[in-house]
């Protein structure tokens, strides 16, 4: 753990809004979102499509900040830092997989991984991600010649060598058949309990809440219910 880490949930929100716009066109995006997550727990975000989820995650990585309201990453207020401070915190302690994969189609998998260790401050080798996401023999591959899991896994490794004390999905199996999804949770499964890596993943895959510590549930801005699952089903046992 690093050193603005300790005991107490990874994150704390406390009336976080997002406000787009104005007058007409004034869209909230987030309103009043208060929760905890975890330190070291699998969450599912589940909710419609502009219900806040995105938003919150944007936030919580420091992409984005919010309208109004307080976000704390263990001891720390992320509210109350400035851009550089904000970037530092990214690239110490975040991880990012999306729905399409961003990998530069110019350089191998092994390669594209290495973009990420070259900033850290204390990397796994790229070769030791692969490996994590079982891509030790593709790594001289280049993105053309993967199929969209193998991208998707690439991607997930490049997130994961930096050691990320957090990794945020967005819908990370949302262009995979039900088979490669799969795959691709499992690998997310295997972050999650192997690192002990917070894991936050929006989906619209309802089942894939089975495999979560915690659910939370969005409509319309907010969260509507957090559900703590008291079993959890490995990624293999998910029925799409």
């Amino acid at each position: 753990m690093g050193e603005d880490e300790g005991t107490g949930p990874a994150f704390h929100t406390e009336g976080v809004t997002k406000v787009y716009g104005a007058g007409a066109s004034r869209v909230d995006a987030l309103r009043g979102v208060s929760v905890d997550i975890p330190s070291g727990e699998l969450i599912v975000l589940l909710g419609a499509s502009g219900s806040g989820k995105s938003t919150l995650l944007n936030i919580l990585g420091g992409l984005d900040r919010p309208t109004d309201g307080r976000v704390c990453f263990f001891q720390r207020e992320l509210t109350a830092m400035d851009d550089t401070q904000l970037t530092q915190y990214r690239r110490q302690h975040v991880g990012f997989v999306f729905q399409f994969y961003n990998l530069m189609p110019s350089l191998t998998a092994l390669e594209n991984v290495e973009l990420v260790t070259e900033i850290a401050d204390d990397p796994m080798s790229p070769q030791e991600a692969l490996a994590l996401v079982g891509l030790d023999k593709r790594a001289h591959h280049f993105p053309a010649q993967l199929s969209g899991g193998e991208q998707q896994r690439v991607a997930i490794a490049r997130a994961i060598a930096k050691r990320p004390t957090v990794l945020f999905c967005d819908e990370p199996t949302g262009a995979l058949d039900s088979v490669t999804g799969r795959a691709v949770l499992r690998v997310l499964q295997d972050v999650n309990e192997q690192l002990g890596t917070t894991v936050m993943i929006i989906t619209h895959a309802a089942a894939t809440a089975e495999m979560a510590d915690r659910v939370i549930y969005f409509a319309d801005g907010d969260i509507r219910q957090v559900v703590e699952n008291e079993s959890r089903l490995s990624a293999e046992q998910i029925e799409w």
